[in-house]
């Protein structure tokens, strides 16, 4: 089992990138309030069980998507015990077929290693062309946890904070979807 720390509301002492700076500077300037812990490095989601534990709620799984053409990419956050099939995925899109994006395109558009990708990597403007697509299961639940874009961070918040105060300052939109 990974060491979680005890629930923090303040921000990081030193910040771990880039994007982590923005996501903060962006809580302070939209009045939204987190949670967050720091915790050993993780890369599944079973090592979020200890996580999801320690904040209540449980760990959004944050998928990076392209076409074949990598032309069109899309962030997906959905359950973590949820199967991703992509058929049902691009037929709830009507698109063609998606693959999981590269690891060299997860880190130069969303600023972010394999297994630390998140909702709040749109803040970064290399991530203006992604296309955002929320899980209704995520959407509707009252908080959602992601990773502060590392993979020893995560934050809590309420979801209608992310979608009515993040995301539009982003100037992205986003769709819900149900598969």
């Amino acid at each position: 089992m990974i060491h979680v720390s005890e629930v923090l509301t303040d921000e990081p002492e030193r910040f771990k990138s880039e994007l982590n700076r923005r996501i903060y500077l962006a809580f302070e300037q939209l009045d939204i309030p987190f949670e967050r812990v720091e915790n050993d490095e993780t890369l599944t989601m079973e090592d979020c069980l200890a996580i999801d534990e320690r904040l209540g709620v449980k760990t959004a799984k944050t998928l990076f998507l392209c076409n074949r053409q990598k032309t069109n990419y899309y962030l997906f956050p959905t359950r973590g015990d949820k199967p991703f099939v992509t058929k049902d995925f691009s037929r709830a899109l009507g698109i063609s077929r998606v693959s999981f994006a590269s690891a060299e395109d997860l880190n130069r558009m969303m600023g972010v290693q394999p297994g630390a990708a998140t909702i709040l990597s749109l803040l970064l403007e290399s991530a203006s062309d992604v296309r955002l697509v929320i899980d209704k299961e995520i959407a509707e639940a009252p908080y959602l946890c992601c990773t502060d874009g590392t993979r020893t961070g995560y934050i809590k918040l309420r979801t209608a904070d992310v979608l009515e105060k993040l995301i539009p300052c982003t100037g992205h939109c986003y769709e819900i979807i149900e598969i």
